[in-house]
């Protein structure tokens, strides 16, 4: 169920893209999946009957993950936007890649402890709130790093439309190499795996509402429809088509995105 979150007027709107709130019944199947998207995030799941649970950090991926898991009473996920994970978990986005790991893993005890607070909080609301505290205490300095503000200007043109990464490169006035760097070290990927999984993400938004496979592929920017099959096949794993199938099945994901609210962004 979606839960309306009345979020705290700190800054979380900088730095997460959305918040995705899960609750189910007893013995209540958890099907999730992460496609490629450039994000790293943070999920916070407490088992059945409420008293342990976990926190795990998510780094960008390469490739589509599902699982299946049982004994979950709900799960809160905050998707960080692309770029931030230096100076919010104090690692560079590379170590993260293609990784699930505990966050006591990355902020030690500082991260058993929010663990505990989480399990504590009684809506998804309070989970935020104690989130939101936490973040700030842990931020990195200097906050804002040279490279990490190239790459996220970098990730906005890539994401408003720019198809090419070396004309991103060009109007950002830096080499591709020196933006690959920046890339690496922040988001986690280099930009041009970055671009294949914005255009990955437009086809399949597009798909929840055409079947129309050659124009969604011109839109979402792949040279042809056979362009737009061979990427998902390598980034998902399946045919566009298993893929939307599969989905008739799922959990849904009710998502509450940051800038529905009218919060101060620094």
């Amino acid at each position: 169920m979606a839960v309306s979150m009345d979020l705290p007027t700190l800054t979380l709107p900088r730095f997460v893209e959305d918040v995705r709130e899960v609750a189910a019944p007893p013995g209540r199947v958890f099907d999730v999946e992460w496609l490629p998207d450039g994000r790293t995030g943070l999920f916070f799941r407490a088992l059945e009957g409420g008293r342990e649970g976990d926190v795990w950090v998510a780094g960008p991926r390469t490739r589509a993950i599902f699982k299946s898991k049982t004994g979950i009473a709900r799960t809160v996920t905050l998707r960080f936007k692309p770029g931030w994970s230096v100076p919010l978990l104090g690692v560079a986005a590379s170590e993260l890649t293609d990784q699930i790991v505990p966050l006591e893993d990355v902020w030690g005890r500082a991260g058993r402890e929010l663990c505990g607070e989480l399990l504590a909080a009684r809506t998804g609301a309070d989970v935020l709130d104690r989130v939101a505290r936490v973040l700030p205490l842990r931020a990195g300095q200097p906050f804002e790093t040279a490279s990490g503000q190239l790459a996220r200007r970098a990730v906005r043109l890539l994401e408003g439309g720019e198809v090419r990464v070396e004309r991103v490169a060009d109007r950002l006035g830096v080499t591709a190499r020196h933006l690959r760097r920046a890339f690496i070290e922040n988001v986690g990927i280099g930009p041009k795996e970055f671009a294949r999984t914005v255009r990955l993400q437009r086809a399949v938004k597009m798909a929840a509402t055409s079947c129309d496979w050659a124009r969604i592929a011109a839109d979402a920017g792949y040279y042809d429809q056979a362009h737009l099959i061979a990427d998902f096949r390598q980034l998902v794993g399946i045919t566009p088509g298993a893929f939307f199938k599969r989905a008739g099945g799922r959990m849904p994901q009710p998502k509450i995105i940051m800038s529905d609210f009218a919060l101060p962004v620094r």
